[in-house]
């Protein structure tokens, strides 16, 4: 095949699931259809929003951290109708950005894994256009920036946040439950947890906490570390600072009561989570399918107001983990399950019942398939969407 359809993935590193959830989906692309895209990744607000907006993603944690003032802004316009307002107010600023991303990466269908950017991209394209899919990389709370109601495809992780794409004025055919797509390497059988502990030199005599907060290492984990831990106990502590050096220093500077491990920022949580009894972690979509993923249970311990409050009530509602907020609960929580096995134990079958390891395989294949099958208005176009349409149904069987 000569003619590759061009794939242009739009994404802002405003939080880690959006590249994350990106880059899932381009790796099962290319493991399906191998040769078939040629694929353009795009931090649209790094490389295209005018300022103050193109410094968003280094803002970000910071902003994370003013949790009632995220809350408000969140629910501010989360709504079809102020979300339409928004966006309509937002143009005369954004349109000269939105109209030369578009110029200067032509594509042969758009996918945005961000919900800011697809009303301005959708506006820039205008009528006679590629195909638009929108990857929703929020479990629950959806806000309604997701749901633009001329996209070709919205991609959703479960029934909650298609029945949100419905009430914001989506259609049934518009929209598809896959799961929230994770890399490959978290989406693998459990495999043996002794053999991952050994490698990782953890205890194999003991169940072992999992505590992160996070790429940037958000969250209260030193105090929550160090409530968990009070007063030792039959069991081992593995604490993830992420890029948080100051943080990193404070957990190793300490004397532990329970056999403890320190890690910066981590490439191997595939190998962490599965070596795993019980994560603790703040209320991120991407970390929660991870874990459901391994089948490892979770004890809450944060959220971000109205974003990842119905990521809570999914979890413990599915009962793949417990809401504990604070150090103090937190700590409760934990030795009240380190102390009752069988809950940890119904806790990892409800995880495997949930889990849906294949999403990143199946927003590949709705990407694929709307691309081949998708509106041709020029000789190329015809070219392309034939020789594609051919590559898959070669591959599927």
């Amino acid at each position: 095949m000569t003619d590759r359809a061009r794939a242009l993935f739009l994404f802002s590193d405003t939080g880690g699931g959006h590249r994350s959830a990106a880059e899932a989906i381009i790796e099962a692309l290319e493991l399906q259809y191998p040769g078939a895209f040629d694929i353009q990744l795009i931090d649209f607000f790094k490389s295209y929003a005018p300022r103050p907006l193109k410094w968003a993603p280094e803002a970000y944690p910071e902003m994370a951290r003013h949790a009632r003032a995220w809350g408000f802004g969140y629910r501010a316009f989360n709504s079809h109708t102020r979300a339409r307002a928004l966006t309509s107010a937002f143009w005369p600023y954004v349109r000269r950005a939105a109209r030369r991303l578009v110029r200067d990466h032509p594509a042969d269908i758009i996918v945005s894994v961000h919900p800011v950017c697809i009303a301005p991209v959708m506006r820039a394209l205008g009528p006679n256009r590629q195909p638009f899919v929108t990857v929703v990389t929020d479990l629950v709370s959806t806000h309604a920036l997701w749901y633009h109601r001329r996209v070709d495809r919205c991609l959703v992780p479960t029934e909650r946040a298609q029945q949100r794409g419905l009430d914001c004025g989506m259609t049934p055919d518009q929209l598809r439950v896959t799961g929230l797509p994770v890399a490959r390497r978290f989406c693998q059988p459990t495999g043996d947890t002794a053999a991952f502990r050994r490698q990782l030199g953890w205890p194999l005599d003991r169940p072992m906490v999992l505590l992160v907060g996070g790429g940037e290492g958000m969250g209260p984990l030193y105090e929550t570390a160090a409530t968990i831990s009070a007063g030792g106990g039959n069991f081992g502590l593995a604490v993830i600072s992420g890029r948080n050096q100051r943080l990193r220093q404070q957990l190793e500077a300490r004397a532990w009561d329970v056999p403890t491990f320190i890690y910066g920022f981590e490439r191997r949580m595939p190998e962490l989570m599965r070596a795993a009894s019980i994560l603790v972690t703040k209320a991120g979509p991407g970390t929660i399918t991870e874990a459901i993923n391994a089948g490892l249970p979770m004890v809450l311990f944060g959220r971000l107001p109205g974003q990842e409050e119905g990521n809570v009530d999914y979890v413990v509602e599915e009962g793949v983990g417990l809401w504990a907020p604070g150090p103090e609960r937190t700590g409760e929580a934990v030795r009240r399950w380190l102390g009752q096995p069988g809950q940890i134990e119904r806790a990892a079958a409800a995880c495997r019942r949930v889990s849906r390891p294949e999403a990143a395989m199946e927003v590949a294949r709705e990407i694929a398939c709307l691309q081949a099958s998708g509106p041709v208005h020029t000789a190329r176009g015809a070219r392309l969407t034939s020789a594609l349409g051919e590559r898959i149904r070669r591959i599927r069987g």
